[in-house]
């Protein structure tokens, strides 16, 4: 398996070195001018909001939304189209908004830095609409208790009668595809926190259909942009692999 994961890993700086060029010469990260059409085929779907940052993270401009954009999608992509039968779109992804009606197409989407997210109300009312119809939301690069009450806040405002739960490895999204025994590996790099997984279900029901799942105190985005870069270790990429693959699998079979 390390093999075939070097071997995308290495496909992945071919289109790399471009797509920094275009993100560093650009003056705004809308950039939905390079969305795709609607093929039916799996398309990675980012999720643009208001946040109230201002300038992005540190030194960088990129907005919360955008971290770790683009690379991080078409790293990930190459991995799910080398390892799967979905044959997703490898050489782009779609930016939209919660209340765009074209996130209807697509089956699951991603949601970066909720730490600092807000939603207006036609945000709320589309993300709602969007996981009681069958939408899936992966909710990832966050940490600490401020910006976990932060998006428990947006997320109440969405679906109030549903509540987080902390996951354990034995839900069928560990085992989509990888065989996933333990959560207790999984690190963050950049902080000294303990990772944990929260999900959001069906009902407000455990046994039902799972609708969000929350990388709390994990950032397996980085891992993604990364992978290719020699900056983070390979174990660890390939854990942020593998729950990136299970958690497609399991919200296209459900």
């Amino acid at each position: 398996m390390r093999s075939v994961i070097l071997l995308v890993v290495l496909l992945a700086t071919i289109a790399a070195p471009a797509w920094s060029q275009r993100r560093r010469g650009s003056r705004s990260f809308d950039h939905t001018e390079w969305n795709v059409p609607y093929t039916g085929r799996f398309t990675f779907v980012r999720i643009r909001y208001q946040d109230g940052l201002s300038g992005g993270f540190g030194s960088r401009r990129d907005p919360g939304w955008a971290h770790d954009y683009p690379r991080a999608e078409r790293n990930f992509t190459k991995m799910l189209d080398e390892l799967t039968n979905i044959r997703p779109l490898i050489d782009a992804s779609n930016i939209l908004t919660l209340d765009d009606p074209d996130l209807f197409r697509y089956p699951i989407a991603y949601l970066s830095e909720p730490g600092y997210w807000n939603m207006s109300d036609a945000e709320v009312e589309g993300l709602r609409n969007y996981l009681l119809k069958g939408g899936f939301l992966i909710v990832d690069d966050f940490r600490g208790q401020r910006e976990m009450f932060q998006l428990q806040s947006q997320m109440q405002r969405a679906l109030p009668e549903i509540g987080m739960v902390e996951m354990t490895a034995d839900h069928p999204i560990f085992d989509a595809f990888f065989h996933i025994p333990s959560l207790d590996g999984f690190q963050n790099l950049n902080f000294d926190v303990k990772p944990a997984f929260y999900g959001m279900f069906e009902d407000n029901d455990p046994n039902k259909r799972l609708m969000v799942i929350v990388n709390y105190n994990n950032d397996i985005g980085d891992y993604w942009e990364w992978s290719d870069a020699g900056w983070v270790p390979i174990d660890l990429s390939n854990e942020a692999y593998k729950l990136g693959v299970n958690y497609v699998v399991y919200a296209m079979m459900r």
